[in-house]
C-alpha cells in the first residue's frame, strides 16, 4: 500500500467531544476561568427567562464564544454563528449550543462596562499568579480606525469650504438662469432651478452642522459615529478614529490598564498611569512614556498621585525664540528655587514681580498659569545679540508645573538605560494586535461600547500570552488556587468538576474496551 488511507464515512465511532480536546487545548482555560467568575458580580446582564418564546442562553455561552473568537481572529457575529456549527472546539467550549449572530452581536454591544471590569479582574489574577512585577509600566498608545468615514467628519473649515461651494454654484446656476430666460428654454430652466432647490437642501444640513457644532463646543463633529474623531495617526496623515491607551508591566509585558480615548496622547498619560497604578493595587509605580505624552499638568497629577514618571521631552535644549544661539538656550539658564529667580549664561540674574499671567488653551483643562522672570542687565549686554531677538531684552515663562517637569527631566537624564526599555515593552503589543490578528479597526458606534471591544482585545492579548508563557496546564492550577471575591460558591464548582471527571473516565474507559471493534 502506497499511501495512507483513510476512516469511511460511513463507519459509525464511538466517542465524544471530550476526546477531540486535548489537555493543553486553550479552550480548556476559556471554560475554567468563565467557569470560575460570577459574572453577575462583575456587571454582566443575566439572560432571563421569559414566559413565553424560546429560552434563551446563558451569560457564559456568549462571553466563552466572544473569548475563543477574538483569540483566533474571528470577532463577526455571523463568522461565530458558522464556527458553532463547523468547529469542534467551540462545540466542545459551548457544549454543542449554536446561539444565532443577532444575539451574539447582541452581548458585546450591551455588556461594554463589563467586559472592561472583566479585563481588571484578568489583571489581577495574572498578579496574583506572580506574571507581573507591578514596578514598572511602559505607556503608549495606538489609533483604532472607527466606524465613521472622513466624509462623515466635519471641523468648521470644511462646513464653510462646503457652503462656500454651494454659494459659488448656486449663483453659477442664477446666471445661467438669467441667460435662459433671454433664450426662452423652458427645459433648461427647470433643469437649473432643481439644481438649485438641491443645493438650498444641502446648505440647510451645513448650518445644521454648523449649529451642532457650535452648540457642542468641540472643535470637529462626526455624523456616523457622533464620539469619533479625526486623529492624527502618523506624519501629516488623519484618520477619524479612536486612541487605545494601554499600560504594560516590565516582567511578561503584559497590559495591566487600558482604555480608549477620542483625543490624542497630550493629556492622556495621568488617567492610564492611575488606572494602572489602582488595578495594580500598587503604592507606586515608575511609567515610561514617550515625548507625546509630555505635559507640565499630567506630570504633577501622576506626581500627586506617588507614580513616577519618565518621560522624553519633546524640544530638548530648543528655545521659543528666534535668533538664539544654543549656549543660550532656556536649559542653560540656571534657576534658584529658594529665590525663585534665573541666572543667566553670563551671570546676571532674572527676576519676577511674583504675578502669575493665565495661558489659555483650546480647551479649559489645557490652559496653565506662569510667571515671567526679566533683567535690566539685557540692555548693557554684549552678547544681547545672542540671546534674544526682544528689543526689551530675555524674558523667560515659567509654567505652574516646572517643579514637576524638572524632577522628571532629570529622572530622565540620568535612566537613560531603563527609558530605553520602554519600546521593547510596548511596541510589539500593539503590532501583534493590529498587524497579526487584524484588530486596527472597530464596527461598534459609541464611546463606551468601543472601549468594552478594546478592553476585550486586551484581555484576550493577556490570556494569549500568559498560555505561552505558562502553559494551560499550569495555568489552570494557578486559576484554581486563585483567591479571588468575584469566583462563584466553591461547593458547586467542585461538584461540577469532579462530574465531569467522573463522566470522563467512564467514557475513556468505555472508549479502551471497544477500541479493538469496528462496527460497519
Amino acid at each position: 500500500m502506497q499511501h495512507i488511507q483513510g476512516i469511511s464515512r460511513n463507519q459509525l465511532q464511538m466517542g465524544s467531544l471530550e476526546d477531540k480536546i486535548t489537555s493543553d487545548n486553550p479552550v480548556r482555560f476559556i471554560d475554567a476561568f468563565v467557569g470560575l467568575i460570577d459574572l453577575k458580580k462583575i456587571g454582566f446582564e443575566p439572560r432571563v427567562l421569559k414566559t413565553e418564546g424560546r429560552p434563551s442562553f446563558k451569560t457564559e455561552v456568549f462571553l466563552k464564544l466572544y473569548l475563543y473568537g477574538y483569540l483566533n481572529g474571528i470577532r463577526s457575529s455571523r463568522k461565530l454563528e458558522r464556527e458553532c456549527f463547523r468547529n469542534i472546539e467551540v462545540q466542545w467550549l459551548l457544549e454543542d449550543i449554536r446561539p444565532n449572530y443577532h444575539s451574539i452581536a447582541d452581548f458585546r454591544s450591551e455588556n461594554p462596562k463589563a467586559l472592561k471590569q472583566l479585563f481588571k479582574l484578568f489583571v489581577s489574577f495574572l498578579k496574583d499568579a506572580e506574571l507581573i512585577a507591578g514596578e514598572t509600566i511602559a505607556i503608549d498608545g495606538t489609533k483604532s480606525r472607527a466606524h465613521n468615514g472622513k466624509k462623515s467628519n466635519f471641523n468648521q473649515k470644511k462646513i464653510d469650504k462646503h457652503k462656500d461651494y454651494i454659494d459659488a454654484k448656486s449663483q453659477e446656476y442664477i446666471d445661467q438662469l438669467e441667460q435662459n430666460d433671454i433664450r426662452e428654454n423652458p427645459i433648461a430652466i427647470k433643469n437649473i432651478q432643481q439644481k438649485i432647490a438641491r443645493l438650498k437642501q444641502n446648505k440647510i444640513k451645513y448650518e445644521l452642522l454648523e449649529e451642532e457644532l457650535k452648540a457642542s463646543g468641540e472643535p470637529q463633529v462626526s455624523t456616523t459615529d457622533p464620539d469619533a474623531r479625526a486623529l492624527l495617526v502618523q506624519g501629516q496623515v488623519v484618520e477619524v478614529s479612536y486612541n487605545i491607551q494601554a499600560a504594560v508591566d516590565d516582567k511578561h509585558n503584559l497590559v495591566v490598564a487600558t482604555h480608549t480615548i477620542n483625543r490624542n496622547d497630550k493629556n492622556a498619560l495621568s488617567a492610564i498611569a492611575i488606572e494602572a497604578k489602582e488595578n495594580l493595587e500598587a503604592q507606586t509605580i515608575t511609567v515610561l512614556v514617550d515625548k507625546g505624552y509630555h505635559n507640565g499638568r499630567e506630570i504633577e497629577t501622576c506626581k500627586n498621585n506617588n507614580i513616577t514618571t519618565i518621560v522624553a521631552h519633546p524640544d530638548q535644549g530648543k528655545s521659543n525664540e528666534n535668533g538664539t544661539q544654543p549656549e543660550y538656550f532656556v536649559s542653560n539658564f540656571v534657576y534658584n528655587k529658594k529665590q525663585n529667580t534665573y541666572t543667566c549664561p553670563q551671570g546676571q540674574t532674572l527676576t519676577t514681580t511674583g504675578r502669575w499671567h493665565k495661558k489659555t488653551g483650546r480647551t479649559e483643562e489645557s490652559g496653565y498659569m506662569f510667571q515671567k522672570y526679566r533683567t535690566p542687565a539685557c540692555k548693557t549686554c554684549p552678547v544681547k545679540d545672542q540671546c534674544t531677538s526682544r528689543k526689551a531684552g530675555r524674558e523667560i515663562d515659567r509654567s505652574q508645573y516646572a517643579d514637576a517637569v524638572e524632577e522628571n527631566q532629570k529622572r530622565y537624564q540620568a535612566n537613560p538605560q531603563l527609558y530605553r526599555k520602554r519600546q521593547e515593552i510596548n511596541e510589539h503589543i500593539f503590532g501583534t494586535i493590529k498587524r497579526k490578528w487584524g484588530y486596527n479597526y472597530t464596527d461598534l458606534i459609541g464611546l463606551e461600547k468601543v472601549n468594552g471591544e478594546h478592553s476585550l482585545i486586551m484581555l484576550v492579548y493577556n490570556i494569549k500570552r500568559s498560555i505561552n508563557i505558562l502553559g494551560v496546564p499550569d495555568l489552570l492550577t494557578k486559576l484554581q488556587a486563585w483567591n479571588s471575591p468575584y469566583k462563584r460558591k466553591i461547593l458547586f464548582l467542585l461538584k461540577t468538576t469532579y462530574l465531569k471527571l467522573f463522566l470522563a473516565q467512564i467514557i475513556l474507559n468505555t472508549n479502551q474496551n471497544t477500541s479493538k471493534f469496528n462496527v460497519a
